[in-house]
């Protein structure tokens, strides 16, 4: 039965990340496994928060290998039908992360078709193929050029990785969804992911206003995220792969980001 669910808006009109506290804004719990370089964190979100029905217990392991690869696995189970739809929102700058803009790097996906969005980066419902437009990356190019040709200031597009019939994303095995790389130092990031999707954000909104390290201000374009995802708004989209969750079921995504120099 389907149920009808106003959730609170938090971004213009829209909801985003899960709501004003979403689970990046709660504290979980944590337990260290030294024999297998991981961590797991826990958080248990109880029934109605940020208005989703059902209590959800998430586990995300991250694991470091011994040959610069970070592993992180999600898994989660609820106890009512819900929304599920969890991702890493790293940003990276292989140059280094006072090095300035990421425009020189180089960026590679493995995705035939992405969904377009309109003028509240919602997306359309439309899944067209990437071919001839500005957002065919299969081949490696300067992300810098790869803005040049687009509509907008930035990447902040959904793609849909492989390239079979884009509703039913991938098949649930590990699969190479792409692949950053910096020429002048020598370092890549190549990403594999059992997820359908991957948002490409290339820091459009960065301002200067966030430090980090060395008080360091992050400006725009100073960093990339490869945030491996389901479609963003599929729960309103019945084109896209479901990202409900139901009782009995088990949500289970794992993302590798390998580093290499």
């Amino acid at each position: 039965m389907e149920k009808n669910i106003n959730w609170q808006k938090n971004n213009g009109e829209n909801h985003l990340h899960g709501g004003p506290t979403g689970f990046h804004k709660r504290l979980w719990s944590s337990s260290l496994d030294e024999s297998s370089n991981s961590v797991a964190l826990t958080y248990i979100s109880a029934d109605g928060e940020e208005g989703y029905p059902g209590e959800l217990k998430v586990t995300v392991v991250f694991s470091l290998s011994a040959d610069n690869a970070i592993t992180v696995h999600y898994k989660a189970e609820t106890t009512h039908p819900t929304i599920v739809n969890l991702t890493n929102h790293s940003y990276f700058n292989l140059a280094g992360h006072s090095s300035g803009p990421i425009t020189d790097q180089v960026i590679q996906l493995n995705a035939f078709h992405y969904t377009p969005v309109n003028d509240q980066l919602i997306p359309t419902g439309d899944i067209p193929a990437v071919e001839g437009t500005p957002f065919d990356l299969r081949r490696p190019v300067a992300v810098g050029t790869a803005i040049e040709g687009l509509p907008s200031n930035g990447f902040d597009h959904n793609f849909c990785l492989g390239s079979d019939v884009p509703s039913q994303g991938l098949t649930g095995k590990l699969q190479e969804c792409g692949k950053m790389s910096d020429p002048k130092s020598g370092r890549s990031l190549q990403i594999h992911t059992t997820q359908p999707g991957v948002q490409f954000y290339t820091s459009n909104f960065l301002s200067g206003e966030t430090s980090g390290k060395g008080n360091c201000r992050y400006q725009k374009y100073g960093a990339f995220c490869l945030e491996t995802q389901n479609y963003p708004d599929a729960v309103n989209q019945p084109r896209f792969p479901t990202c409900v969750l139901t009782p009995g079921s088990h949500y289970d995504h794992t993302t590798v980001y390998k580093f290499n120099w």
